[in-house]
């Protein structure tokens, strides 16, 4: 096996007694391992300095990117969940396939394993991981901005036993909020997709004790309160925040959705 430590360690250089397309399917390999110091170390690093840098090549990263899309149906839940960081870092390079928002679109609301951390594992973060990448696609001017945001409701409405414990709802409202930001997003598109949040949630259907994926909506569309007010910081963290076109109209129906949710 190759010693991904020591290529990080120099600055990520190209082995030159390697064949290219060798090394890039033992990465992608290894972001699917279940030992998470595989998974989530120097593998990890080299594979995304590679795509930055343009080392692996165009047909690569394509195929790369196939091999992602269909790993959302791995029965493996680190190889489903460290997909969709390899799709972010291609889409980022500028590669795209609508067969892989389709594969995303599948996957997101219908992953059942939630957990941020195992202590086996590592770190999982479906829904974190997942919100990256509906953040990439939903800004893309390829995807339809309004099919992210109804995916992210279908998110938030799944039903689900597990409580989300490691910051996985705030990643996934600064998503929905980062797509908010798409100035060829109408009124109603970037207020609509609440109505099934509301359909779902709203006072004549709340019972006690409260679900898992109630509390989760709750502080996903907490943070996103506050976000449409302050507005939403892009990716690079020292940017100014980016205000949401529809500030005021989204905000009305947050704290109408949330006003319901919450009444007794």
């Amino acid at each position: 096996m190759t010693d991904w430590n020591s290529i990080e360690a120099a600055d990520c250089t190209v082995p030159t007694d390697r064949d290219p397309g060798e090394l890039v399917d033992e990465l992608s390999r290894a972001l699917a391992d279940p030992d998470p110091l595989i998974r989530d170390g120097a593998a990890y690093s080299v594979l995304s300095t590679w795509i930055e840098r343009g080392v692996i090549d165009g047909p690569r990263r394509l195929a790369l990117g196939d091999e992602m899309a269909d790993r959302f149906l791995d029965p493996e839940i680190q190889a489903r969940t460290f997909a969709p960081l390899v799709l972010d870092m291609l889409v980022a390079k500028g590669e795209f396939r609508a067969e892989w928002v389709e594969a995303f679109a599948r996957w997101y609301p219908a992953e059942e394993d939630l957990r941020g951390y195992d202590e086996k594992l590592g770190w999982l973060h479906a829904v974190a991981h997942g919100a990256d990448l509906l953040d990439r696609f939903g800004r893309h001017t390829e995807v339809d901005p309004v099919r992210m945001l109804e995916l992210a409701a279908a998110r938030l409405t799944a039903p689900t036993g597990h409580v989300l414990d490691q910051l996985e709802d705030d990643r996934l409202a600064r998503a929905i909020a980062r797509v908010l930001t798409r100035t060829d997003l109408g009124e109603r598109d970037a207020t609509g997709w609440l109505d099934a949040v509301d359909a779902e949630f709203g006072a004549d259907r709340i019972v006690t004790p409260v679900s898992a994926h109630f509390s989760n909506c709750l502080r996903t569309l907490r943070l996103l309160y506050v976000l449409a007010d302050r507005g939403v910081r892009p990716p690079a963290q020292d940017a100014a925040p980016v205000p949401l076109p529809h500030r005021e109209a989204l905000k009305t129906r947050l704290g109408e959705v949330l006003d319901r949710m919450v009444k007794r």
